[in-house]
């Protein structure tokens, strides 16, 4: 009887979700996925109890068989606050990424540094916003001083989640890159940064130790566990991206990022100078409104996703003149964590087909406002699409009519679980990240034409849709 192969298993603990996926090590032929589901949040407040996503991956990994695995990786969303005491033991439900209650604090932070903006993108390659966890600090110090009392270390999500696995006190460099006080292009934490927030605190035993990309931090039921990363580094992993080519990922959040040789900075806050998870770096620009959007605006319709789709597409570019601003929960990018969505040009004989392509165009248009300001820190050639957004044919179809550059939709179906995975294969393997890509043929994707026509007349359209979506953005919040 010849040998079972060898399984891995990657985990995406997601805002919405705990996704678990299990590959083959050899060639990475998919086994096994399942996910179970989170308790929603709805910003400004954004908040989940960690015992939520430990209770999600059991489910989850009950449902994909238990199975005997080499090795296993979890990455997670970034940026949320996992607060302990000293005994380890959670202070109070995990503020996300999406949570904007720390706005004020950012502010507050920026202010403390004599150059500003500027001195907080080179100090750590990012600009504090509501979504990072240095500001999530300084809320709950200001905010909740029995709670900071007690403050004995804090975590990112990953970080928790792994620590459960393999009793492990550590991060990676992707993940910490996102915290606001951990320097992509020296590779160190900035104690001074920290202590604007708490001068009398000792912040070494606070935050978690930085492991490197192929360590193995402990681990669990005999399987290595590998140390994990931010959603944002696992699915440039999964999805096997190059320098030159952007990721535009469309979830509840859309984001657009790319490979990059070195560090960046950008003083506009615009674009975040992460690090990914190999030994590189990932700029990268988020926005806080992408698929739900969409999702309202379906619920609005009373039509199914294929329906709200048909609707969409039934429309002429510019929908009639109705523009949609889609900072329904507040944005990060632009900065605006008050903001609500706005529609503009509305008349009485507005059609359902004009405010479904009004909400697909106001989020692509928000997408492609990220990109240009990517595009100013790092060659872009090409985008590829990934998430659930990337599986609406309006989403596609509009994305690639008005970007221009080539269009493809990665052929991933969960390209953050997919690059835990490929977290897990290298360590168990014994190799790089890359040579498991490689082996695995990750970063297939499907172009997505154009709408045909005249490429002349194709580009006016666009500029004349991208022209109305700045004009009404400019007007509402200049």
């Amino acid at each position: 009887m010849s040998a079972q192969p060898l399984l891995v298993a990657g985990v995406d603990s997601s805002t919405q979700s705990t996704k678990v996926e299990i590959r083959r090590l050899d060639d990475g032929a998919v086994v096994a996925q399942a996910s179970a589901p989170h308790p929603g949040t709805t910003p400004p407040r954004s908040e989940q109890d960690p015992a939520a996503w430990l209770q999600a991956f059991q489910t989850a990994w009950a449902e994909v068989g238990a199975p005997t695995v080499a090795a296993i990786s979890i990455a997670g969303q970034q940026h949320g606050m996992v607060a302990l005491d000293a005994d380890g033991q959670v202070l109070r439900p995990a503020k996300l990424w999406n949570d904007t209650e720390s706005a004020p604090d950012a502010g507050w932070l920026r202010k403390q540094l004599a150059d500003g903006a500027a001195g907080w993108a080179q100090a750590v390659g990012s600009v504090p916003t509501a979504s990072f966890t240095a500001t999530k600090l300084s809320w709950l110090h200001r905010s909740e001083p029995e709670q900071w009392a007690r403050l004995a270390h804090v975590l990112l999500p990953h970080d928790w989640l792994t620590g459960q696995l393999a009793r492990s006190f550590t991060t990676d460099r992707g993940d910490a890159s996102g915290t606001g006080y951990w320097s992509p292009a020296t590779g160190e934490y900035r104690w001074d940064l920290l202590s604007i927030i708490d001068r009398e605190r000792d912040w070494t035993d606070v935050v978690p130790r930085v492991a490197d990309p192929l360590e193995v931090v402990g681990t669990w039921q005999g399987a290595k566990v590998a140390c994990g990363t931010g959603d944002n580094m696992g699915a440039a992993l999964g999805l096997g991206i190059s320098t030159g080519r952007a990721v535009v990922s469309l979830g509840t959040s859309g984001t657009a990022f790319t490979v990059a040789d070195a560090p960046t900075a950008d003083a506009t806050g615009a674009v975040a100078g992460f690090a990914d998870a190999t030994g590189r770096f990932l700029p990268l620009v988020c926005t806080l409104n992408a698929t739900k959007v969409l999702n309202a605006t379906a619920r609005l319709l009373a039509v199914d996703r294929a329906g709200f789709d048909a609707l969409a597409l039934a429309a002429p570019p510019g929908s009639g003149g109705l523009v949609l601003l889609p900072y329904l929960d507040g944005e990060r990018t632009p900065n605006l964590p008050s903001a609500t969505g706005v529609l503009a040009g509305i008349r009485s004989d507005v059609s359902r087909e004009q405010l479904a392509r009004a909400a697909v165009e106001g989020v692509v248009c928000g997408m492609l406002d990220a990109l240009d300001a990517l595009r100013a820190h790092a060659p872009v050639t090409s985008v590829v699409l990934t998430g659930g957004g990337a599986r609406s044919a309006a989403v596609r179809q509009v994305f690639a009519d008005l970007c221009g550059l080539p269009v493809a939709v990665a052929t991933a179906d969960e390209a953050v679980a997919t690059g835990a995975c490929v977290q897990a294969a290298a360590v168990a393997s014994g190799v790089t990240h890359h040579e498991v890509i490689d082996r695995w043929g990750l970063g297939d994707s499907t172009e997505v034409a154009t709408s045909g026509g005249d490429p002349a007349a194709t580009a006016a359209t666009a500029a004349a849709v991208r022209n109305a979506y700045a004009a009404t953005r400019d007007a509402q919040y200049p």
